[in-house]
């Protein structure tokens, strides 16, 4: 019986890797995006205002699908109130606005790259919680990391950090804490519910400091060159990256999910070659080999 009970847990588990692999590269390259955007609104739009009018964006494009559930939802919300705070803190609130401060004084190449340490956060927190990660497991995200490294220090292994690059650092901290978080979500409140509550909650813990920086900064110009990235964070990188994302880590955990995380720094490099013609040197094709080797290897069971 016990054999049986094995083989059909393995048997589901193999059966969520295709899906859940698909939704984390989805949200692997929209977020990519959503570097470029945030380095785009850098001299035009505080980091504090872009974090905010990202989330009430997500929170107008998810509501005609999550409203209904979340009222229905409203007793478990209530019951697990502190857990949907923590998670909004850590994925909404303060995540989002450490990138769109990173966006003042680095690239959105090195944006990308630093981002890409997160998974190594998200296995040490799987770790740490008793998961075992497996040889091939390891190996992919240790080949993977020795790609983004040489990718960032351009081969010399020995970067220079400007003061983005450090709140990169914190943003990818903040991030793998959030993903490590979602393995804990109680599992009868849904998706789209969760996602609702937890924009909701991290742009009214932004409405304060939104307000402060409306008095010191002032506010910006609602033009296309403004208003364009903005949507484009708040319904996919928001709306569309989130649920992705959460939902493939109940499909197949952070850690394996944060595998497939790698390919973001190769993402970035693409979209900086496509939008802003930004050459991609012998050097770098070499790192997005190893980083796409490690992926591949990293991901298979």
């Amino acid at each position: 019986m016990e054999r049986v009970r094995t083989t059909s847990t393995t048997a589901r588990a193999s059966r969520a890797a295709g899906p859940g692999l698909a939704l984390a590269g989805v949200a692997t390259v929209v977020w990519s995006g959503s570097f470029v955007a945030s380095r785009a609104l850098h001299d035009s739009v505080p980091p504090v205002q872009a974090a905010f009018w990202r989330w009430i964006i997500a929170l107008v494009a998810v509501a005609p699908f999550a409203a209904r559930e979340t009222w229905r939802g409203r007793a478990l919300i209530r019951r697990h109130f502190r857990f949907l705070l923590l998670a909004a803190l850590l994925g909404v609130t303060v995540y989002n606005t450490l990138v769109n401060q990173a966006g003042l004084s680095t690239s959105a190449g090195n944006m990308g790259m630093i981002m890409a340490a997160s998974p190594v956060l998200m296995a040490l927190y799987e770790r740490l919680g008793g998961q075992r990660l497996g040889a091939r497991r390891t190996a992919g995200m240790l080949v993977a990391c020795a790609g983004v490294l040489l990718l960032v220090s351009k081969g010399s292994l020995a970067p220079g950090f400007a003061a983005g690059d450090l709140w990169m650092v914190a943003a990818a901290v903040s991030f793998a804490s959030y993903s490590a978080l979602l393995r804990r979500r109680p599992a009868e409140l849904g998706g789209l519910a969760f996602l609702f509550t937890t924009f909701a909650l991290g742009a009214l813990m932004l409405a304060p400091v939104y307000g402060v920086s409306l008095a010191v900064q002032g506010g910006f110009a609602a033009t296309p060159g403004t208003v364009g990235p903005l949507v484009y964070v708040g319904v996919l990188s928001s709306a569309v990256a989130f649920f992705a994302w959460n939902k493939a880590i109940a499909l197949i955990g952070a850690a394996r999910a944060g595998v497939v995380y790698y390919l973001q720094p190769v993402c970035v490099a693409l979209l900086s070659f496509a939008l802003l013609g930004e050459a991609t040197g012998p050097g770098q094709l070499l790192c997005m080999a190893l980083i796409l080797g490690g992926v591949v290897l990293g991901s298979r069971r």
